[in-house]
Formats: C-alpha cells, structure tokens, sequence
C-alpha cells in the first residue's frame, strides 16, 4: 500500500505544479492561441510571407507551452486514479507503476519550473549559436564538432527546430566553426547558460599513443532579433567577402558565389552564412545577425558588464566554464554549478537538461544576490 510519504510527495509536486501554472497563466496563453489561430486562418495571411512566418511561429510556440503544461496535468489527474486503484486492489504492480510515474512527473515539473526562471529581456526568443575550436589543434576542432553535434542532438530530443547558418571545416578532423539557429520557445534563455569556454581532456586520436591531449572551444549564444533597428553601420565600417560554400576537405557543393562573410572592421565581429542559395538571402541573414551582435555589444557597454550575453571567450586555459574528461573517471563537471555527469557519452548524445537546468538556478542566484 502506498504510505502517507508517497501521497505527500504527489501533493508537493501538485503545488510545484499549480505554481507554474499560475506563472505561465494559462487563461492568457489560450486567449493569445485563439487571437493567432484566427489571424493564421485570414485568407490573405500568406501575402506577407515575412509576417505570416511570424504569426504561425508564434501560434506554433504558444501551442507547444500549452500542451506541455496540460499533459503534465492529465498526468497528475491520472498518478490520482492509479494510487487510489494501487491502494483498493493492492495491486503491487500498480502500485510500481504509480513509483516510476511520481518519479518521472518530479523530473518534468522540474523542467517546466526552470522555465519560469527565464524573465531575462530576450529569454523567450529563439537562439543562434555559434561554436569555435580553440587552443588544442585537430583536438580541438574535432571537440568543437562533438559540441555541435551535442546541442543538435539536444534540439532533437527536444523537438526542436534547427537551421544550421554556416560550417567552417578544419583542413584535418572537425570544424573551426559553426553557427546555427534553434528555433523554439525561449532558447535562448535555456541555453545562454552554455555560453563560455568548454574543455576537453582525453586520450588524443590524433597524436601519439596514450598521450593526453587537453582542448578548448568557445560556445557564443545570442537571441534572434527580428529587428534590429536600433543598430546603423556605415558602409565604411563594414568589409564584405563573397566566396563559394563548401563542405568537409573544402570540397565545393556550390558552384556560385553565393557564401557571404561581413567583417565588422571597428570591433573585428565576422559573421559568415551559407545556408541559402542566393547571396542576398545570405548576406541579409548575416546582416541580423551581425546587427544583433553590434546591439548586445551595445547594451554590455551601456551597463559595463561584460559577458553578460555573449561575453568574450577566449577558448584557452583559465576561462572554462565546463569540463569534459573522456578518460580515467569519466566524468562531466560544470565549473559554476558544480552539476556533474558519470557518463559522458550520454551528454554527448544531447543529454543536457540537468546541465542546463543547473546552469539556470545558478545564474537566478546570483541575480538574486
């Protein structure tokens, strides 16, 4: 028979529950999907494709956040039903199954808690994120490729949209680079959080036998800003380059011009995009990009604090956020938070809710402090 500590458990879940409820107010959410359905349904949506984007993405997050807290409350309806039948049969497989659904349900009420803490400015927008391989040399560019497929496997798991914006191949093994944008509900205040200098210790595969090899990469995380008025860059101060895109071993997989790469020459920002065909598709995708990075830079100075958003990374010894061992313990341990991981090749595989979710209250705490 399940005990007055179970039931205590499922009430303390509940009002955890009740709060986030009340937070994300839920009145409001389904009177914005309304609002959106109908715009989405104007027969005339589709004649600004730009705005129609806009409105079925917005109709689509809000969708998914109300979805998300009612199937945690038919969740909860249904943990009810299954104790009260555990405890009137005294069924012990019941009574496991309501074990293994408490436990599951504490871990979502968890998530969607964490959420409620991103009040940040740009929280709620989606995100753009761009990796760089650091000190370490092929090491290092193969963990930067490692991290990138990390967070793609994360969005995955997740569910979420993801345009990859441009890739940099190293000569050798992995990337210099890569930016892509993850589109979904408050992306960027989830993974803001990943922001900073991440290392890598292991047996290297490029060097000699069982030599240890220590590498870094840089993760920036910046919001996706559908304007970016505020931001005016003279032509004077702005480099622009055109070249073909590329894949691995800089094997050609276009045969025009069509990559952009702007160089911001008062402050050094390069962005590169090549995921459209055209060039003016890439270089105005640059541009936003470009823009919102001059605007972040922009608000850090106003309010002289550095690295605030996006920060500056230097990828080296002394800066790391996070660290990845791959040999000996086996281990994944965020430097801040002190959350640590026994299995590396689960966060690998995009296993990083606890890791965010960690990264989150901590960085709460100490805007509290």
């Amino acid at each position: 028979m399940l005990d007055y500590e179970f039931t205590s458990q499922i009430a303390a879940v509940r009002s955890t529950f009740d709060d986030i409820r009340a937070v994300v107010d839920v009145d409001a959410l389904r009177a914005d999907i309304a609002r959106l359905s109908e715009e989405a349904g104007a027969p005339d949506l589709w004649d600004d494709p730009e705005a129609a984007q806009k409105v079925t993405s917005a109709l689509s997050h809000k969708q998914a956040d109300l979805g998300r807290v009612e199937a945690v409350e038919r969740r909860l309806n249904d943990l009810d039903v299954l104790v009260e039948l555990a405890n009137e049969m005294e069924d012990a497989d019941a009574e496991q199954e309501a074990r293994d659904e408490l436990a599951a349900l504490e871990g979502v009420v968890s998530q969607l808690e964490v959420q409620t803490l991103l009040d940040g400015e740009y929280d709620e927008r989606s995100a753009v994120v761009t990796i760089r391989s650091g000190a370490g040399g092929d090491d290092a560019t193969d963990f930067a490729e490692m991290l990138m497929r990390m967070y793609l496997r994360w969005a995955e798991r997740n569910k979420y949209a993801v345009k990859v914006m441009d890739i940099s191949y190293a000569e050798g093994a992995g990337i210099k680079s890569a930016t892509f944008e993850v589109d979904a509900p408050y992306a960027y205040g989830t993974l803001s959080v990943e922001a900073g200098t991440h290392r890598l210790a292991r047996i290297s595969p490029f060097g000699s036998a069982d030599k240890r090899q220590t590498s870094f990469a840089a993760v920036e995380v910046i919001p996706v800003m559908e304007e970016a008025v505020e931001v005016d860059i003279p032509e004077g101060d702005l480099r622009v380059d055109v070249f073909r895109s590329s894949g691995p071993g800089g094997q050609s997989v276009n045969t025009t011009d069509s990559a952009v790469r702007l160089t911001h020459i008062p402050t050094g920002i390069v962005v590169s995009m090549q995921n459209e065909k055209s060039q003016i598709q890439n270089r105005a995708a640059a541009m936003r990009v470009l823009q919102t990075r001059l605007l972040l830079l922009k608000k850090e100075e106003e309010a002289a604090k550095k690295k605030e958003l996006a920060g500056v990374i230097t990828a080296s010894w002394g800066d790391q956020m996070r660290s990845y061992f791959l040999y000996g313990q086996q281990l994944v341990k965020d430097l801040r938070t002190g959350y640590e991981v026994g299995n590396p090749a689960s966060v690998f595989d995009g296993d990083l809710d606890g890791l965010i979710s960690a990264g989150i209250r901590w960085r709460k705490r100490k805007t509290e402090d």
